[in-house]
């Protein structure tokens, strides 16, 4: 018997865009996909980069939203779109009020940095994250960072929120409840109460210290104890999480008609993009997706009864059923992947928007033709340029932490640094050395790890950078020394999220079915280059030795010392 058409939208909020996919909810036949650019965020409205605060504004998901799905429903019959599902970037909490509406879009707090969604990047709240840590420790009760690799992050949920309400007043009167961004959404799209809501596991989990071992949220007397502008709100979020295969709800009458849908479509419980990715590169027990854009997640999962209770030091959380429900997952990261490398290109480009304009030569049009020509080749000629540089006439190397250290060991105050520069030193040898330290960077995970008791046995590649840079991801197989497997989707956190609404909805039984089935497989595979392995390996302890100096500077640990002789490199 014939079965009757059914499809699936997954919805992938990143950084700078969102976008949706539209699937077949039994093949993974990819239909159609719709990107929306943030009107807002494009401008760096309520942005100030200086201080490491980056807000977005809740209009800007919605308009988003409306662009985005209503593209892509119009390609089969409505009635055969069977279920939804949210995908966003996190920690990303904004405040609501007591009907769950968010503050950013009230007239009176429309323009107020403090009252929109906190992006997952912004580290304004350095000195409450310390505090969390400090307090976990001393306070004489559970330390609930432990389930958070030990180390609580200014990226993450209380952190930001405790920020928030020291800093302004009107907010921390305004706001009843946080919410996740995925949370939300899921919220607004299925028009229930804050109280009936469905929280997400992965959120909570990794961002919330949510646990069932001390019944949900950490305790009222230890959020307290942290702030007394706390209290009372574990009350208003949800000690309950559910995991992002399940339903949330069906979309409200007022989202059917805005996104061109109908109630009976199923809405599945939200969760972050990373960990929807994962699922679409097909992760299964020990394989690590490293879901590479402008930061990384990297996700392992683990049968839960092999991990048992062992603490898994460093990263950032490992939560039962976060990605595949019944399985242990470990997340881990980098701050800044994609954005280093954009970093180093928005500052060579810097004639470009203060120089050009005041050329006697070149009209105004001109002027922006060759900006828009420049700036899209930019990255492309640095990277051949790059990948062309004789290693043993450039010793330049790099640190990675422009925006902090993510993993291992979460420290938001570090910084970046170059060392070895000289005279001869030209753009793309700088090049070179950030998409080395990137790739240290991802070593220092994969050790970390394995160092703990949880074998990498693969690596899989998806998201931007992945798809896009061969010089990256080459330079990443030698410096890992091991076989890199590229998703062939485009949108992998979207394919992911859809993979969920399709269990959600009642297509497909479960989600590792739903990887088999709407799966699209593997484009290609980075295979290292064993005659650079041998020298990676010797800039790496390079690279080890150059942070251990800088975190100490930093921290004022110790005196700093560092050994200045370069590692001598043995071929090119």
């Amino acid at each position: 018997m014939e079965q009757t058409p059914a499809y699936v939208i997954g919805v992938d909020y990143g950084t700078d865009s969102v976008r949706a996919l539209l699937v077949d909810a039994r093949t993974g036949t990819e239909v159609a996909q719709a990107v929306h650019n943030y009107a807002r965020w494009k401008t760096g409205q309520y942005c100030n980069p200086t201080k490491n605060q980056f807000r977005q504004h809740p209009l800007d998901y919605i308009e988003g939203l409306e662009a985005v799905v209503r593209r892509v429903a119009q390609q089969v019959p409505v009635a055969q779109i069977v279920g939804l599902a949210v995908d966003t970037t996190g920690s990303t909490p904004g405040p609501v009020n007591a009907d769950g509406v968010a503050l950013g879009l009230l007239p009176e707090f429309a323009e107020n940095p403090n009252a929109l969604f906190v992006l997952w990047k912004d580290h304004t709240a350095l000195a409450e994250a310390a505090e969390i840590n400090h307090k976990a420790r001393t306070w004489g009760g559970e330390d609930f960072t432990k389930f958070e690799g030990g180390i609580y992050s200014s990226e993450w949920f209380w952190a930001k929120i405790t920020h928030i309400l020291r800093e302004d007043e009107a907010v921390a009167e305004a706001a009843y409840s946080w919410m996740e961004h995925c949370d939300w959404l899921t919220l607004l799209l299925t028009g229930g109460t804050l109280a009936s809501s469905k929280r997400s596991r992965c959120a909570a989990g990794h961002k919330a210290m949510w646990h069932a071992s001390w019944d949900g949220l950490p305790a009222e007397e230890f959020l307290t104890h942290l702030e007394p502008k706390l209290a009372g709100l574990r009350n208003r979020l949800s000690n309950e999480t559910y995991t992002s295969d399940e339903v949330a709800g069906h979309l409200s009458e007022e989202w059917a008609g805005r996104l061109g849908l109908t109630t009976s479509t199923v809405v599945a419980v939200g969760t972050f993009d990373a960990h929807a990715g994962a699922i679409a590169g097909e992760i299964e027990a020990y394989s690590m997706v490293k879901v590479m854009g402008t930061s990384t997640c990297d996700i392992v999962v683990a049968p839960t009864a092999e991990v048992g209770d062992h603490l898994v030091a460093g990263i950032c959380g490992q939560v039962d059923g976060s990605v595949i429900p019944g399985m242990l997952g470990l997340e881990a990261g980098q701050s800044a992947f994609g954005d280093l490398l954009a970093w180093f290109r928005n500052m060579v480009e810097w004639p470009l928007h203060h120089v050009l304009p005041h050329s006697k030569v070149l009209t105004p049009e001109l002027q922006a033709a060759l900006r828009e020509e420049m700036s899209d080749a930019l990255l492309v000629k640095l990277s051949e340029a790059a990948a062309a540089v004789n290693p043993e006439e450039s010793h330049v190397l790099a640190l990675d932490w422009v925006n902090g250290r993510r993993t291992p060991d979460a420290n938001q105050a570090l910084k970046g640094a170059l060392m070895n520069l000289t005279m001869g030193t030209n753009a793309p040898q700088i090049f070179r050395a950030l998409v080395e330290a990137i790739c240290y960077g991802s070593k220092q995970i994969v050790e970390r790890f394995e160092a703990e008791g949880i074998p990498v046995k693969q690596v899989i590649g998806i998201g931007g950078v992945a798809k896009k840079s061969q010089f990256v991801m080459q330079t990443l197989a030698d410096v890992l020394d091991r076989p890199i497997k590229i998703a062939v989707s485009e949108q992998a956190p979207a394919l992911g999220t859809a993979m969920y609404a399709a269990v959600a909805a009642g297509i497909q039984p479960d989600v590792q079915t739903a990887q088999k089935a709407l799966g699209s497989g593997f484009a290609e595979t980075y295979t290292p280059n064993p005659a650079r392995v041998a020298d990676y390996a010797a800039r790496y302890a390079q690279y080890q030795a150059f942070g251990q100096f800088v975190e100490n500077a930093t921290t004022g640990q110790s005196e700093p010392v560092m050994e200045t002789e370069t590692p001598a490199i043995t071929s090119a």
